[in-house]
């Protein structure tokens, strides 16, 4: 009976035996050129990519070098301390070493030259002549750096003292900075300054302002016999002292730089 039964059931379908149907010829290959086409078109995309950003982040670290880096102020503190600490020390503790740090033209000691740059008469004289040591001196230390705002602070308030001893009489007894704030204003200027017209029109019409407010503010100060003069022969050997130093340091960087093309020049043969 089960045989007559599987006798009577229909044969199984080839169809569904047959594998199926491979690709023809054409679609795979074709498949396989864009296949390819499509992944050497993202790798080449890739590579553009990493190419742009590579020359990106190399244009911003080149940019991030050129930019230039501001001095941070510090050393124009330590000359106003100093010049603090010298006059509590005077005034208020009166130590009496301290008198031997002005600078007395009858029979002056090498250093009073540059000791009685730090020292002052009263609060006013002291006030009125750190406020402007503070406004140009830091001026000079952010363009030039530190070194070169205390050797610009000492070789123009000694220079200046050192004018002033040769001309005025030996029974005076000079202090005060103000030969040092006029050395160190006209260095901020000059170093700032350049030869294009409208810059000297700028320093003429304001320099002459500024000029006059600190000839009114800024004292440096004679004592001639019990009376306190202003010394206005230092304020003016402070200035000057303070454009020959600009001169001879720009002389002496024109002379490097024009030295140095011939020596590359060698190099390279």
């Amino acid at each position: 009976m089960a045989q007559q039964l599987l006798l009577l059931l229909p044969a199984p379908s080839r169809a569904f035996s047959k594998p199926l149907p491979s690709p023809t010829p054409a679609f795979s290959s074709l498949s396989r050129h864009h296949r390819v086409s499509f992944s050497a078109a993202s790798r080449r995309d890739l590579l553009r990519c990493g190419m742009k950003r590579s020359g990106l982040v190399a244009e911003l670290e080149i940019a991030k070098d050129k930019q230039p880096q501001s001095r941070r102020a510090n050393g124009i503190f330590w000359i106003l301390l100093l010049n603090f600490g010298v006059y509590l020390a005077d005034h208020l503790f009166q130590i009496r070493q301290i008198k031997a740090l002005y600078l007395y033209h009858a029979c002056p000691t090498w250093y009073q030259f540059v000791t009685s740059t730090f020292c002052h008469a009263n609060w006013n004289h002291l006030s009125s002549n750190l406020f402007f040591v503070y406004i140009f001196g830091k001026l000079v230390e952010e363009d030039e750096g530190n070194f070169a705002l205390w050797m610009s602070y000492i070789l123009t308030g000694a220079g200046a003292n050192l004018i002033s001893w040769l001309v005025l009489p030996t029974s005076s007894v000079s202090l005060g900075a103000s030969g040092a704030v006029f050395g160190l204003f006209t260095i901020s200027v000059l170093v700032k300054m350049s030869w294009d017209w409208r810059k000297i029109l700028e320093v003429l019409i304001l320099g002459q302002f500024v000029v006059d407010k600190v000839m009114e503010a800024a004292r440096a100060t004679t004592i001639t016999g019990q009376s306190f003069q202003v010394n206005n022969i230092a304020h003016v050997s402070g200035a000057l002292i303070g454009a020959a130093l600009v001169f001879l340091v720009s002389r002496i960087a024109f002379s490097s730089n024009g030295d140095s093309p011939k020596t590359t020049k060698e190099s390279n043969k």
